[in-house]
């Protein structure tokens, strides 16, 4: 797959998952540094938003629109996750008001991001991706956005994220 950074490619490192497959568990940190693990979650359909950081204004949107979406999805957990430190992180969410998702950070040890394969390595950034995992551990939608600066298809995931609840 390639990916590019403001129309530059960039090396994307880890492992890359394929739809069909069982999600690999991936331990990440919650803005008061406590674990997050995607098995915390099992029994729920997850919806993994990965942005670059957070504080630039396509993962700002990404973030948010999100949030919003979360109150309209029945038994779908929205974890977003970024290598953003989780005190940037924490002070972000107050600021914009995000309470309905989790936000993550996995710049301790890019343990997400090398398990499914969206580590982009000359920025040690995340690719701008949505995974959905449904109830069984299973993954069931992948979007790797191939320009990092573009959105991703929320109407897509949204939709998917449903028929799978």
């Amino acid at each position: 797959m390639t990916v590019t950074f403001k129309e530059n490619p960039v090396t994307l490192k880890g492992t890359e998952v394929q739809k069909g497959e069982q999600a690999p568990d991936f331990t990440v940190l919650a803005n008061d540094l406590s674990d997050v693990k995607l098995s915390d979650f099992n029994g729920k359909t997850r919806l993994i938003s990965v942005v670059p950081s957070i504080d630039t204004g396509v993962c700002d949107e990404q973030t948010r629109r999100f949030n919003e979406e979360a109150s309209k999805l029945d038994d779908v957990e929205i974890i977003t996750i970024s290598v953003d430190l989780p005190f940037a992180q924490r002070r972000w969410c107050a600021a914009a008001g995000v309470d309905n998702i989790q936000v993550t950070s996995d710049h301790r040890d890019l343990d997400f991001g090398m398990k499914y394969g969206v580590v982009i390595d000359e920025l040690r950034l995340l690719a701008r991706s949505i995974f959905i995992v449904d109830k069984n551990g299973t993954l069931q939608y992948k979007e790797v956005v191939p320009e990092v600066t573009n959105h991703p298809d929320y109407d897509q995931a949204i939709a998917a994220a449903k028929e799978m609840s």
